[in-house]
């Protein structure tokens, strides 16, 4: 018989509840050390877990070097990123491997190398059989600023790779890919997330922070030698006039008082030049004022103010340098910064310029749109999966994301403010005699993926949901912390140039554009001027096609004729795949069942179509995103005027309207 002492842990991930609701349980552990010690005492210094994980030593030491060593050093910057591993991880951790090995990023535009300690061609699929299993994964850009001047990078990351490890005091599994296609060569590396015993690796945070790039500068310098002091002195003379964060700046922060006050002398006679000429930069940008001699106030949030002004001239750049590249002469005034932000701003309608990577290590993407307002816009759509391809030429409307509660948020606040804040699918159904089942478990849905994330919204253990008074302001938050990934929504309105849809079959943008009452407003010049002619042309084509003709005050446009320019193209189309395919083709009009095999989509004039194959016979159908995960299978719908309600599967499946 066991004896009553005895007991059987149940060991699993913490649970938050109460009010440490949505706390890490780290975070946990070190607020009740904090607490221990003393709460919020400044003379009892607190526990943050800094000093947790392999390399605490050298971080300490490499982080506590005279700040003027950096000077010396040639200076290297890294990034870096920890990525969890559970869930769809390695799904990530394959994309991001194709991803830095893909076309165009060496010397010679060719496909990425992948590398590791001993072999100059290893293969992916073998570190990420390794990597199956791990709790989380190390990813790094070591960008050096003398990059250029390697002939090939293998040496310098295997050599930093090296060092780590005397420092880390484990042997590391790790992968690197050498990029070339930017300005400043660097170097992307994946390392696994456990040590030499198969344990998990936790480096410490002052490591990653400094000691690593610390360490790679060290190996810099001695392949370069150290800065010469003129080399010095001139960079910091660049600072002066930089309308970014610099490293003058972050001294006057560390050296002002409690009040944002910091002297402007200096005991060295050329710190006390840079920092007189600083202070009248920041002056003339409305960051600084002088409130007497020698002493300046500095604006609360000066940081942050310079970082996001050096943001803003690196995408101004970044817009200049591709319309040098496609030859488009622009002004400074005609260069635009999507800002989500702002509650103000409005969608923008024109042409993809270009599509790339602001932070290669973070997947966050740009695109670049020549408006129709005559503007260049720089626009930051988030990840890079966040927004389906758009390729250069694509005609796109971009909206920023709503983040207000949908209506199904709205409608669960009602239902549980009338049921005691309680809120499930019996009560969703006996409020609501009119709801269906199906319809209330979307509401269902609904509250698991906001739960899921932020872990906001409590359920009881007979799946009732507690909702609190501010379930809209929950909602809210959830929606803002989904719009950091993915924060504008790309519509593509077509895949056609307007040279191409000038003489083109079907019914095409300038033709919606034409026949709608609400047009989008065009200048009188850059990719407004171009739209503006392009649909000169196409009214004549329509003309001579009979599908308008002119009046006394303008164009007259055929009622039809969007429905039948898109019939023209489907039965064009539809007979060219149906020669391919050895298929019949059949119409399938307002009204009438479609059922059959989802082959793949096509993209016409008139939009994107599905392929559906029954027996002998084919049709194309208005494509719907959802569609992409269920192609080669079973679908069946009906046709509801220019769109279709889907059903996935032969029986019982997924209705899509």
């Amino acid at each position: 018989m066991p004896d009553d002492d005895d007991f059987k842990p149940k060991l699993g991930r913490p649970r938050a509840n109460g009010s440490k609701a949505g706390r890490k349980f780290l975070h946990q552990v070190l607020a009740a050390s904090n607490l221990a010690k003393g709460g919020g005492d400044a003379r009892k210094p607190l526990f943050t877990g800094a000093r947790i994980g392999r390399g605490v030593g050298a971080g300490r030491v490499l982080a506590s070097r005279d700040r003027y060593a950096a000077f010396r050093q040639r200076r290297v910057i890294i990034k870096s990123r920890i990525v969890k591993l559970a869930d769809k991880g390695m799904d990530g951790a394959r994309a991001h491997l194709r991803y830095i090995q893909r076309d165009g990023v060496t010397r010679e535009g060719e496909p990425g190398q992948l590398y590791d300690a001993q072999e100059n061609d290893t293969r992916d699929k073998a570190f990420l059989d390794r990597a199956d299993g791990d709790r989380h994964q190390f990813r790094f850009i070591v960008s050096a600023e003398d990059g250029a001047e390697y002939v090939d990078l293998k040496p310098l990351t295997r050599r930093l790779m090296a060092r780590m490890e005397e420092d880390l005091a484990t042997r590391l599994d790790w992968v690197a890919v050498d990029h070339f296609n930017t300005g400043h060569p660097h170097t992307h590396i994946l390392v696994r997330g456990c040590d030499e015993k198969g344990k998990d690796l936790i480096i410490a945070r002052d490591y990653i922070t400094t000691g690593m790039r610390e360490r790679a500068a060290e190996i810099v310098s001695l392949d370069f030698g150290p800065r010469s002091d003129s080399e010095i002195e001139n960079r910091l003379r660049r600072e002066i006039e930089q309308e970014r964060l610099t490293s003058i700046d972050r001294r006057l922060v560390r050296e002002m008082d409690e009040m944002g006050v910091v002297a402007a002398t200096d005991r060295d006679a050329f710190q006390q030049s840079l920092r007189a000429g600083r202070l009248q930069k920041l002056r003339r940008l409305g960051l600084a004022e002088e409130l007497r001699p020698g002493g300046w106030w500095l604006e609360e949030g000066l940081v942050d103010t310079l970082r996001r002004m050096g943001e803003r001239g690196d995408i101004i750049k970044t817009l200049h340098r591709e319309m040098a590249r496609q030859n488009i002469v622009r002004s400074p005034t005609d260069y635009a910064i999507f800002d989500t932000t702002d509650a103000n701003t409005k969608s923008v309608v024109g042409r993809v310029m270009a599509r790339g990577l602001s932070d290669e290590i973070k997947d966050r993407h740009y695109l670049i749109v020549d408006g129709v307002d005559g503007r260049a816009h720089y626009i930051d759509i988030g990840k890079g999966d966040a927004t389906d391809p758009t390729p250069e030429g694509n005609i796109v409307r971009v909206r920023p994301k709503n983040i207000e509660p949908k209506e199904v948020d709205r409608a669960v606040a009602e239902i549980a403010a009338a049921n005691g804040e309680r809120y499930n699918i019996d009560i969703h159904l006996q409020h609501d005699p009119r709801a269906t089942e199906s319809f209330a478990e979307i509401h269902n849905r609904r509250l698991e993926a906001i739960r899921r994330v932020t872990g906001a919204i409590d359920r009881e253990p007979d799946g009732t949901w507690i909702i609190a008074p501010d379930h809209l302001d929950r909602v809210r938050e959830y929606e803002r912390g989904q719009a950091k990934s993915a924060p504008v929504i790309v519509d593509k309105l077509s895949h056609l140039t307007l040279d191409q849809q000038i003489g083109a079959d079907g019914a095409t943008w300038l033709d919606r554009e034409l026949m709608t009452n609400t047009p989008e407003p065009t200048s009188d010049f850059g990719f407004g001027r171009e739209v503006r002619e392009a649909q000169a042309r196409r009214r004549q084509w329509l003309i001579a096609e009979g599908l308008a003709h002119e009046e006394r005050n303008g164009i007259k446009y055929r009622a039809d004729m969007l429905d039948s320019l898109r019939r023209r193209e489907l039965t064009r189309v539809g007979g060219e795949l149906s020669n391919q395919l050895g298929l019949g083709y059949v119409e399938t009009r307002h009204g009438e069942a479609v059922e059959g095999t989802l082959r793949r989509a096509i993209e016409l004039a008139s939009g994107k179509y599905a392929v559906i194959e029954k027996s002998r016979e084919l049709t194309l159908v208005p494509w719907r995103p959802v569609l992409d995960r269920h192609i080669g299978r079973h679908v069946s719908g009906m046709m509801r005027g220019d769109s279709i309600s889907w059903t996935i599967g032969r029986q019982r499946g997924l209705g899509i309207s």
